[in-house]
């Protein structure tokens, strides 16, 4: 039986990234926390969506296009029944995924201020 090789933490984000820009994921972020000595992991993934269903449905590509791209699954998510913001969690990478209002009101990006911040353009 062949060994499952590990995917790198920089092929998961790019994996994450693509599943949030096939449902159309609005302004898409990578947070690099590989150099910030208190971070829980190595890349934060956020995005929001523009309703609580289109929040689930950028949460369900996400693990349908890591699992069936990269054959990586989800460790841990929270959120998915209101769908105002939803965790998932791969360990080294930590997608957040919220409706404007909650991003907006909890500034992730400004809380990590120190990371290297990455905006994705739109696919």
């Amino acid at each position: 039986m062949a060994e499952k090789k590990e995917n790198t933490a920089e092929e998961l984000v790019d994996a994450v990234i693509q599943g949030l820009q096939e449902k159309k994921g609005i302004e898409i972020v990578k947070v690099d926390l590989r150099r910030i000595e208190a971070s829980v992991c190595k890349y934060f993934v956020i995005c929001n969506g523009s309703s609580n269903t289109h929040v689930a449905a950028l949460a369900d590509a996400v693990e349908d296009f890591v699992r069936e791209n990269i054959n990586e699954k989800i460790w841990h998510k929270e959120g998915i029944s209101n769908a105002q913001w939803v965790l998932l969690d791969y360990a080294n990478v930590v997608v957040h995924i919220f409706q404007k209002e909650y991003r907006d009101f909890y500034k992730l990006e400004s809380l990590w201020a120190d990371a290297k911040i990455t905006a994705i353009a739109n696919a």
